[in-house]
């Protein structure tokens, strides 16, 4: 690719690629691991067919059925509404220099997200912004060791059957369906149920699959991660994956569980570069980890190596072979 990831991508039903990447303009997400800045689509070979710039998006953008791109971005938040949220470390408090402002103009700001469909040719046709509909009370930032630089925080947004948006935020651990028509939030899914959660929503069948990190529990005094399906109509977990102990399966940032043809759950250990499959029955019957290490883009001191993986999903013979056709 000819820009380093930010910091996904994935198969289209094209037989394309849809790439974020990141680029090397100087702006304020230049200090989190996270940036984006570009999303790409390429044939078969690599090559390039189209790219679209937006200097704040980051995280996650998708490829939408009309043709057009819905972005993850970051933008300020009013300073009136920034002074009502809830939670959230101050950055003079916080250990990772990650963090910290890389200008001085940037200090003491918060940032939030926004969506942004923009076309191929970069004109921006519709946009959603998280502090004009989530509550600075109600919709705080609920991750303890979170900083109060960034409210809500997206890492993945996916476009339902009738046009909905499903988009997940990680420091207030929410998940929320936003009516395309309206802006409306028809349904959100927050803590405890959650708790900086990640992964493409996945919504199928009348239910909700997702990775949840579990970084900093309400409900419990132990860290630990699960991969859980929702009933949305109830909120209820319905099946759940998790290790015995509990702690033993843990991956505090990123992460991703997909739900396979075969009924079974393939799941992303970022922190670990780790990929298994389980059964519904939570028995594991293939695994594999990220032989290849490097430095770290989350966490960890700059000298040490990981081999983390932002996100894996899982293709099949058929999938790749029907992709090949359609290129």
């Amino acid at each position: 690719m000819p820009y380093p990831p930010g910091l996904f991508g994935y198969l289209t039903e094209h037989g394309t690629f849809f790439y974020n990447g990141r680029t090397s303009e100087d702006n304020f997400l230049n200090r989190f691991p996270f940036k984006g800045g570009v999303v790409l689509e390429t044939d078969w070979t690599g090559k390039v067919l189209w790219e679209v710039r937006h200097r704040d998006h980051h995280h996650h953008g998708i490829l939408l059925r009309n043709g057009n791109v819905l972005l993850h971005c970051m933008g300020q938040v009013p300073d009136e509404i920034a002074r009502r949220v809830k939670g959230g470390m101050e950055e003079s408090n916080m250990q990772s220099a990650q963090y910290a402002p890389q200008h001085e103009a940037d200090a003491g700001k918060m940032y939030s997200d926004y969506l942004a469909e923009v076309t191929r040719a970069g004109q921006t046709v519709w946009e959603w912004r998280t502090w004009e509909h989530l509550d600075p009370v109600a919709d705080g930032i609920a991750e303890v060791q979170a900083p109060r630089t960034l409210w809500a925080q997206g890492n993945s947004v996916q476009e339902l059957p009738d046009g909905d948006i499903l988009a997940s935020y990680r420091p207030t651990a929410t998940v929320i369906r936003i009516s395309r028509k309206t802006g409306k939030i028809l349904w959100k899914l927050g803590p405890p149920r959650v708790s900086g959660q990640h992964a493409p929503p996945c919504w199928r069948m009348a239910i909700f699959l997702i990775f949840d990190n579990g970084v900093h529990r309400l409900d419990d005094s132990v860290p630990y991660s699960r991969a859980i399906e929702i009933n949305p109509a109830t909120n209820e977990i319905v099946w759940k994956y998790q290790d015995k102990p509990t702690w033993n399966f843990f991956s505090p940032r990123m992460g991703c569980a997909q739900r396979l043809p075969n009924g079974n759950t393939f799941i992303t250990e970022s922190s670990f570069g780790r990929f298994f499959e389980v059964t519904t029955e939570g028995e594991i019957v293939w695994e594999y980890v990220n032989p290849f290490f490097g430095k770290p883009f989350f966490g960890g001191p700059s000298t040490s190596e990981s081999n983390q993986v932002f996100r894996a999903l899982r293709y099949s013979a058929e999938e790749i072979a029907r992709a090949r056709r359609s290129a």
